[in-house]
């Protein structure tokens, strides 16, 4: 586990490694205990390390027997005992213990299809001295981020957006497309990022660069919507599958530990996890002063106790969340406007004040299985949409449920009930469902400056989920989307960064990748059952049978739910006057009346994430990546 950064030119890469130091060395917190650097003619790359696995040997770069290969890896091969032994029976020399060295000689023999026998998360830079070329890749779910800066005869990449900007090479220009669609998301979908001059390597991508010639190439190597179907009992299978994986995730040659939220998924993983790991597994969980109705760590407790892991509890004040907000979002190196980062900022920074550099979660399983009703709504109303004399499932009325969105916003103030968008052919229902979304579609656009509003053109938030007809399974392509858009984003994104900026690997079970192809395949054979969108999590509950107590399986699901008009009025208190004729409004993206009206507080009330607060994230984005290249602001 580590951050890594490269330099690729096809002039040459010169002195560049006083460059590749300066990005590495922005990127500390990802890999405290060391660097590592390979410096070419015309590639230079190079490692900070966590070190997780062959504490001793496992520094890279890494080499092939004949030093043809160098590699820099960040994340974590799973299956790399099973492969290392292949590899040693066909004639394979390691010379390491480290699990990325399975990718070198896996390479050797297959070139770039190496990466279909790679389970884990991983993004690795190889070049291949002896063919001048340089093979890019990242894991299919996009756990591991790799971030890409592209001229006309050169390519800046790194594990973080902080590492490319402190080359001094990446101007700071915000992107209109990618602005709006974080005020309706509250993030930037990949594989855009809120700059113009940096974009993402997408999940399941590859990248192949001949340095000679200057030709770069990508390509996707995986699809979710392409698992075969599955036949059988799904609670059996996935119970089956989550053993293995539990299996898998828990090796490592430093403790491991689990972040026990008392809900079924973080529950379902310890439980799991506990009956493999050979040492005690500590559990970390996070609650309120008072311990009002909605904190969780009596139940999160009552399970630690129930598998004898000893249990850490952290209560969130409203004075730390302030005193740590601006850091934490120049940490989390993405504008993402989510009030639950706290949450993961602390529980991460617990585990390794314990000695705990491996932390579980359940990141994932809402998204795999379904716990978010608007995403089932989502996936209806589509199915209804392209079937509409479908009778097996029930009917979904858009416009009633737009309406009871908009009723759950309470307070002074309610976005006028704008008329539901009739989608187009080309588009499924999908991300409109979110009442957040829809608040941006009516609340968002007065906030804007013209000459915005001009450069911003045709582009669109619906963008992302606008596409051509014929669509694969409504329910499998809505699934594809949440996975591509909040679960990503918003989930795996946030769980990197706030986890490695206290030097913790976060390992996430529910989205290893052929637990996802297992319920894809299942959806495709399942789709008729009655229960299948009726019931949250059928599949997940019914595995966990006789392995969770009955009062985790039973429970309805409560998601993070902080007090949240304290902590967003205590954050406009202090830090609200930043938006009052701020960043945003001298860069020309907001009016100086928005400016100032935003500054003044939460709006719209009662919305999660408000407008004015998602201002207020990205204003102290920008205020703080800023400081990388140029003068702070105000």
């Amino acid at each position: 586990m580590c951050g890594i950064a490269g330099i690729l030119s096809k002039t040459g890469v010169g002195d560049d490694a006083d460059l590749l130091d300066r990005m590495l060395g922005a990127m500390v917190h990802r890999g405290p205990d060391g660097q590592g650097t390979y410096l070419g003619d015309r590639a230079a790359i190079g490692m900070r390390r966590l070190s997780i696995i062959d504490l001793t040997g496992g520094w890279q770069p890494l080499y092939n027997e004949d030093k043809s290969l160098a590699l820099v890896a960040n994340g974590e091969i799973y299956n790399f005992v099973e492969l290392t032994q292949e590899l040693i029976a066909r004639g394979h020399r390691f010379s390491t213990h480290s699990d990325c060295e399975v990718i070198l000689h896996l390479y050797e023999e297959e070139q770039e299809n190496c990466l279909r026998h790679l389970r884990g998360m991983f993004a690795f830079a190889l070049v291949d001295i002896k063919r001048g070329t340089v093979f890019i890749a990242r894991d299919r779910m996009g756990e591991k981020p790799l971030y890409l800066h592209e001229t006309q005869d050169s390519l800046l990449f790194a594990s973080e957006m902080k590492s490319l900007l402190s080359s001094g090479r990446v101007p700071f220009e915000l992107d209109p497309g990618s602005v709006n669609d974080y005020f309706h998301y509250q993030y930037v979908p990949e594989p855009r990022t809120p700059l113009r001059a940096v974009r993402k390597l997408p999940r399941a991508h590859y990248l192949k660069v001949d340095l000679a010639s200057w030709k770069v190439e990508q390509h996707k190597y995986w699809d979710m919507e392409d698992a075969p179907p599955v036949e059988g009992d799904p609670s059996e299978l996935v119970r089956a599958e989550l053993e293995k994986i539990s299996e898998l995730l828990i090796r490592a040659d430093v403790p491991v530990g689990v972040a026990l939220s008392g809900g079924l998924d973080s529950s379902a993983i310890a439980a799991l996890a506990a009956r493999k790991y050979p040492g005690t597994m500590h559990a970390f969980s996070v609650g309120y002063p008072g311990r009002p109705p909605n904190d969780e760590r009596n139940n999160a407790k009552a399970l630690a106790d129930l598998l004898g892991m000893p249990f850490h509890e952290i209560e969130l004040t409203t004075p730390e969340l302030v005193a740590h907000f601006e850091q934490m979002n120049f940490e989390r190196d993405d504008p993402i406007a989510d009030i639950s980062g706290f949450g993961y900022y602390s529980v991460n920074k617990a585990a390794r004040a314990q000695g705990i550099p491996v932390l579980l979660q359940g990141q994932g399983g809402d998204e795999i299985f379904w716990g978010y009703e608007w995403v089932k709504d989502a996936a209806l109303a589509t199915d209804n949409m392209q079937n509409p004399g479908s009778q097996r499932r029930e009917p979904f009325n858009l416009k009633r449920f737009v309406k009871t969105s908009l009723r759950r916003l309470s307070g002074a103030h309610r976005p006028a009930p704008a008329s539901v968008p009739k989608a187009a052919g080309h588009r499924p229902i999908f991300h409109e469902l979110a009442p957040d979304f829809r608040m941006a579609l009516t609340d968002l656009r007065s906030n804007f400056t013209g000459r915005f509003i001009e450069q911003l053109g045709s582009a669109s938030a619906y963008d992302f989920f606008t596409f051509d007809k014929p669509w694969k399974q409504s329910d499998i392509l809505i699934t594809r989307l949440i996975s591509d858009t909040y679960l990503l984003e918003n989930g795996i994104a946030q769980g990197d960064r706030l986890s490695m900026t206290n030097s913790v690997e976060l390992r996430l079970p529910f989205v290893d990748y052929k637990l996802v192809e297992l319920v894809i395949g299942l959806r495709k054979t399942h789709a008729s059952d009655p229960d299948y969108l009726r019931f949250p999590k059928p599949w997940l509950r019914g595995a966990m049978q006789g392995i969770l107590p009955e009062f985790i399986i039973d429970r309805p699901k409560q998601g993070f739910a902080p007090p949240l008009m304290e902590w967003h009025n205590a954050l406009f208190k202090a830090y609200g006057h930043y938006l009052d004729g701020g960043y945003l409004v001298q860069s020309g993206v907001l009016t100086e009346q928005a400016g100032a009206e935003l500054s003044a507080g939460p709006f719209p009330r009662g919305a999660i994430a408000p407008i004015s607060f998602k201002a207020l994230v990205l204003e102290i984005w920008c205020r703080e990546m800023t400081k990388l290249v140029t003068p702070s602001v105000g």
